[in-house]
């Protein structure tokens, strides 16, 4: 199985080795470089391509938020945020810059894995306790989010996104299958112009894109 190519962006070198050791251990993933700011982790990539970013957002010369538009705009890989701030301002312009994925530096290593691996396959991550902020710090729930031309089986879908629930979860809940909910969530981030189901629940919470 082909390794995860990674690079890793953060200011402290504890949490760039951190990250490294954690990662090297796992045939899964190869830490390709580490980089102390997004200049670094750009330059990096421009040589040598990665799959995945691991981007923290403060840093000096150039951040994350920065970093991961440029990243996105020149494709050169998938950037998930892992930092200690969840303001929710940084979480939506990282999301709005094109990032895949919001973490906060609390995480298990395991866990970490499993975001990058679902990063990686194509599914937008955000730690629960964010979209719960966000939903807490919306006075209403739809503010700017435009229910109109989706039925009402789209808007449960839409909904139970915006609470962190997996695939299996919804169609659980749904009493439909996995693969029912898979197209239904793919047809309504085409219909908005989204590219990952946690940019769709920031819509759905903040009326933001």
């Amino acid at each position: 199985m082909e390794k995860i190519k990674i690079i890793i962006a953060d200011d402290s070198d504890f949490v760039r080795d951190g990250m490294r050791i954690i990662l090297e251990v796992d045939d899964a993933f190869e830490v390709i470089g580490c980089a102390s700011n997004g200049r670094e982790a750009i330059e990096i990539a421009e040589k040598t391509p990665p799959d995945i970013f691991l981007m923290d957002i403060q840093m000096p010369e150039m951040d994350g938020i920065e970093a991961t538009k440029y990243i996105v705009e020149h494709q050169l890989g998938k950037v998930l945020i892992l930092t200690t701030f969840d303001d929710d301002e940084l979480v939506q312009s990282a999301l709005k810059n094109g990032a895949k994925g919001y973490l906060i530096k609390n995480h298990t290593p395991e866990h970490l894995k499993q975001m990058i691996q679902s990063v990686y396959h194509g599914t937008g991550v955000m730690e629960e306790n964010i979209l719960e902020n966000l939903a807490k710090n919306t006075e209403v729930k739809n503010t700017g989010f435009n229910e109109e031309g989706y039925t009402e089986r789209e808007l449960e879908i839409i909904q139970a996104v915006a609470e962190g629930l997996s695939n299996k979860e919804i169609a659980n809940r749904l009493f439909i299958s996995e693969g029912t909910v898979k197209n239904y969530i793919s047809n309504i981030l085409a219909k908005e112009n989204l590219s990952h189901r946690t940019a769709l629940a920031v819509y759905y919470l903040t009326g933001k894109k």
